[in-house]
């Protein structure tokens, strides 16, 4: 009986069908992701063919596919029009027939000539990398003649690894659970704080908050093993690095914020938002503590402190909402959390005002967090007018 051209352990082939999917999941998040999709990173020939080629071998995927899907989830994130969303399809739906969805949108042909631009169109791309069953097939003959019988079980282990970590995880788990370093606008999470396993990807909400980074780790704990590749091809001459996730510059607090500090709070706009978050932690949880004390029995303080914090309305229910609006109404110090985080995050969200005008609604938040008579209002506008460029 033929076992191939290597005759391994057991734990031999493990180590092989491990090593040949991590050197996918590497392409995937480095090349089809960061370099494709986000232009985050500039790429050698070299690698980012060898990246196009192991892909149609391993996955048969089209690069031009992938990255306007991929485009059009962050464009629509949440909404009825993103192609993957746990939020609207259901976490099941996207964690077990995440490649089910891929295959539909990629169907969609105004979603393709709509955010597909900029991808490889040169000859291989059009006659060769577009047949992705001959890709696959090849690496299934492949793993045959190198490993026998056992290769068919590699080839399969090949041809899951991607649509379960990356379109089911990835886009199903990584927007429902795990913890959040920025306070972005989708549902998006950070899975665990080492991303290694689905090379970097792990940190998920650390790249909706910065899409254009080509480093996903944020924190000092955190670790993305696809930015080591990424600075080891860099060293190489094999790489270049575009952007990465800028980091809050904090100076001697100025007397009154100018434009300088504008635009400072403007580029950290997420960090600032997940600052103020934290800031008021406790008093929403002192606050809404004394409401169900003394009015509202059964208050899901959990939940009405995340409104009242984020705004995030989409894990509330009816009944939730009403507990929002009752405890709200209730609390004068809680109505003025709430309108200073709208306020806040409308400074940001005004593209049509000028410079000087939100300035001006920058330095009137600011007088009035200092004169609210909140100790954590205060202690955040401080804060605000030491944010530096």
């Amino acid at each position: 009986m033929y076992n191939g051209l290597f005759d391994l352990p057991w734990w031999g082939y493990v180590v092989v069908a491990l090593a040949l999917t991590h050197v996918t999941i590497a392409a995937v998040t480095i090349f089809l992701h960061r370099h494709q999709a986000h232009r985050a990173l500039d790429l050698h020939p070299v690698p980012s063919h060898f990246f196009r080629f192991w892909l149609w071998l391993t996955t048969g995927m089209v690069t031009r596919e992938w990255a306007a899907i991929h485009r059009k989830h962050h464009a629509k994130c949440e909404t009825a029009e993103d192609p993957h969303s746990p939020q609207t399809r259901g976490l099941a739906k996207v964690l077990w027939q995440g490649a089910e969805l891929y295959r539909a949108e990629a169907k969609n042909a105004e979603t393709l000539a709509r955010y597909g631009h900029g991808t490889p169109d040169d000859w291989l791309e059009r006659n060769v990398y577009r047949h992705s069953v001959l890709g696959v097939s090849i690496m299934l003959v492949i793993d045959l003649i190198a490993f026998g019988p056992i290769g068919l079980t590699i080839w399969a282990v090949q041809m899951v690894w991607i649509p379960f970590w990356a379109a089911g995880v990835v886009n199903g788990l990584a927007h429902y659970w795990g913890y959040r370093n920025y306070d972005c606008s989708d549902a998006s999470r950070n899975i665990l704080p080492w991303g290694i396993l689905i090379g970097g990807e792990e940190l998920h909400n650390n790249h909706h908050s910065f899409a254009t980074s080509a480093k996903l780790s944020a924190r000092w704990y955190e670790f993305d093993i696809g930015w080591m590749y990424i600075r080891m091809l860099e060293m190489l001459g094999l790489a270049k690095v575009k952007k990465t996730i800028p980091k809050p510059r904090l100076v001697e607090a100025k007397a009154v914020p100018d434009l300088d500090t504008l635009q400072a709070v403007v580029t950290h706009r997420y960090d600032v938002m997940t600052n103020y978050m934290h800031s008021l932690r406790k008093l929403c949880a002192a606050e809404l503590k004394r409401v169900k004390r003394d009015a509202v029995s059964g208050l899901d303080v959990r939940a009405v402190r995340r409104w009242v914090l984020s705004g995030e309305e989409r894990h509330l229910g009816d009944a939730q909402k009403e507990q929002v609006r009752v405890a709200v109404g209730m609390s004068p110090a809680l109505a003025t959390v709430v309108a200073m985080r709208e306020e806040l995050a409308a400074i940001w969200a005004r593209s049509s005002a000028s410079r000087e005008q939100l300035l001006a609604q920058l330095q009137d938040w600011v007088t009035r967090a200092e004169q609210s008579g909140i100790a954590q209002l205060q202690e955040f506008a401080l804060r605000l007018r030491r944010y530096a460029v």
